[in-house]
């Protein structure tokens, strides 16, 4: 899986998933001189969805063969499923495939280095990508999402990859709500993933990554172990990076943090130095005696 073509300027962007090529543009038309340069390279099929089409829209056959079932791709030696005919997303987010491969890495020295099989907590989960990652280096899992259905399609990624869904844990609902939960219960983790949507709203409350993210990172820093870490991602070019690391910092203040590390981390090389998904890595020291600082 990979971004074959990012072109914000012209409005184009191109995936593949194992040799099927799914086409998105900014207008509402697809230029045929795009899709015949793309033929030239190679590719089984490909699918065409307009950004001006409503978000749970499948995307339209354009050419090669029609794949009207759920098939399975390759990221970082793992395996996941994806479909065209899902909506919202093909079941994988591609942009995030460089943090994924460093949660594999971080948690594979943790649990070299403790002889155990750390834990690690994902919020917003979607189809439990990250999960997958941290489980295949050797995680104990706990995977947040609201839908039932984006839970179950996770387990079949685990089964994928030769994981048992029933030493991993999942949690349907709110993630504000089960990080209140597991603050009550005094349940804490090695790792924590946030990777909220840019906005959303529950019968109680709403939530935005420019507005609320302070009190967000505050709510997750409390669950981390003295020694672990946080990965904070906000996928929006709305929020200056400079604006939402501060108010990370100022949540994990606020959680009664002072010894961490933060450091950015950019997008995949093949975004062509796009910046709209801001990546930041928390490295809490394993005692309360180092203060926060940048590196």
């Amino acid at each position: 899986m990979w971004r074959l073509l990012h072109d914000a300027k012209r409005g184009y962007w191109v995936d593949t998933f194992a040799g099927r090529i799914l086409i998105q543009t900014r207008e509402d038309k697809l230029p045929p001189a795009l899709v015949e340069q793309l033929q030239r390279h190679g590719g089984n099929c490909f699918y065409w969805k307009p950004r001006t089409a409503a978000a749970n829209s499948e995307p339209t056959w354009v050419a090669g063969d029609r794949q009207n079932e759920p098939f399975v791709a390759r990221e970082n030696g793992l395996d996941f499923e994806i479909s065209f005919q899902s909506g919202y997303s093909s079941g994988i987010f591609l942009d995030q495939r460089v943090n994924r491969r460093q949660v594999i890495e971080r948690v594979s020295a943790q649990a070299a280095g403790s002889g155990d099989s750390p834990s690690v907590l994902n919020l917003f989960a979607y189809t439990a990508a990250f999960s997958v990652a941290a489980a295949s280096a050797g995680a104990i899992t706990t995977t947040c999402d609201l839908s039932g259905r984006y839970l179950d399609w996770g387990w079949r990624n685990f089964q994928l990859n030769g994981l048992v869904p029933d030493d991993h844990h999942g949690c349907k609902g709110d993630a504000f709500q089960w990080l209140k939960t597991f603050a009550r219960q005094g349940r804490q983790f090695d790792g924590v993933i946030l990777d909220p949507p840019t906005f959303s709203r529950n019968k109680k409350a709403s939530f935005r990554t420019d507005r609320d993210y302070a009190e967000l990172a505050q709510a997750a820093a409390r669950l981390v172990k003295p020694g672990g870490w946080l990965l904070c991602c906000a996928n929006t070019h709305r929020y200056p990076l400079r604006d939402y690391q501060r108010d990370v910092e100022q949540g994990i203040r606020r959680a009664g943090h002072q010894g961490f590390r933060l450091r950015s981390s950019p997008m995949p090389p093949e975004y062509n130095g796009d910046d709209y998904l801001k990546s930041l890595w928390i490295d809490f020291s394993p005692t309360p005696s180092e203060e926060g600082r940048n590196s």
